[in-house]
């Protein structure tokens, strides 16, 4: 008898119908994530397919040999509670088996992923508030697209477990997107990217040398997504300056993830990181 449940990867145009779900779930996906996303990995979506009719999706995005991310886990409602998710999951971790895998899941399903192999690292923290005034900016916040990518790929590689260069080339260049470099001396001290999303915009990554640094980009970033639009930050606990620069910049706490992984926890230097760059890719 022929299985009516198929699974196989995603198309990029049925990587949006994916963000479209995770729009319907309240994830509030970025306008122009799904190009970037296909960027880092074609082959990292999964489809779920039952009688031909897509309702379920997840995605296991690989970077270079040993590192992986999973997210956008989501089975349509009214196809739940009926094994299709958990075959998904178990066909997407299969594509990355021997990989350290890592996760931004919600902190209920906690529990299921120890299950499945993972532990917890920190949590993160979706953080809200609104947008601000044009305000002169600090001149040592340049655009992103000044500096050279090899001199951001570098300063990128402390902050992410294994190489993300096609996914960050896309990332910085994305439209409607402001990307921002903080040079003194000739150096890149920190970057940060805003995106225009379903609704309002997000900051991410937001990595920075100093809470200085971090504060002078950010009050660029805000700047640039306008006077009281709705504006994201999802801050890891574990770093307290993240947690207070998000408090004098007036937002609110709306939201948070269990960040777990299959392996040790990548040694990453977290009192730099003031802003993650996606729940779905890391």
């Amino acid at each position: 008898m022929t299985d009516p449940y198929t699974i196989t990867p995603a198309k990029r145009e049925e990587l949006d119908v994916l963000l479209g779900w995770a729009a319907e779930e309240g994830w509030n996906p970025g306008l122009h994530d799904a190009g970037c996303f296909y960027a880092a990995d074609p082959g990292g979506f999964l489809l779920g397919r039952l009688d031909g009719e897509a309702v379920a999706g997840i995605s296991v995005v690989k970077y270079g040999s040993a590192f992986a991310f999973l997210g956008l886990y989501i089975v349509r409602p009214g196809f739940r509670g009926r094994g299709l998710g958990l075959r998904l999951w178990q066909a997407g971790m299969a594509t990355v088996a021997g990989r350290n895998v890592g996760l931004d899941g919600v902190v209920v399903q906690q529990q299921n992923y120890r299950k499945s192999g993972y532990s917890l690292a920190w949590r993160n923290i979706r953080q809200e508030g609104a947008g601000g005034d044009s305000v002169p900016i600090d001149a040592r916040a340049v655009p992103l697209a000044g500096v050279p990518l090899t001199a951001v790929l570098a300063y990128d590689q402390a902050f992410f477990p294994d190489g993300r260069v096609d996914f960050l080339r896309c990332w910085i260049q994305q439209p409607g997107g402001t990307a921002l470099g903080w040079v003194e001396d000739g150096t890149l001290q920190g970057y940060g990217v805003l995106r225009p999303c379903r609704s309002g915009f997000k900051v991410g990554p937001l990595f920075a040398d100093s809470t200085a640094v971090a504060d002078g980009l950010f009050n660029a970033l805000k700047s640039a997504a306008g006077r009281d639009a709705k504006i994201y930050l999802d801050t890891p606990q574990a770093n307290p300056e993240a947690m207070a620069l998000a408090r004098r910049h007036g937002m609110a706490p709306v939201f948070e993830t269990a960040r777990m992984y299959t392996g040790p926890a990548p040694a990453l230097p977290l009192q730099k990181l003031y802003g993650i760059t996606t729940f779905e890719l890391g």
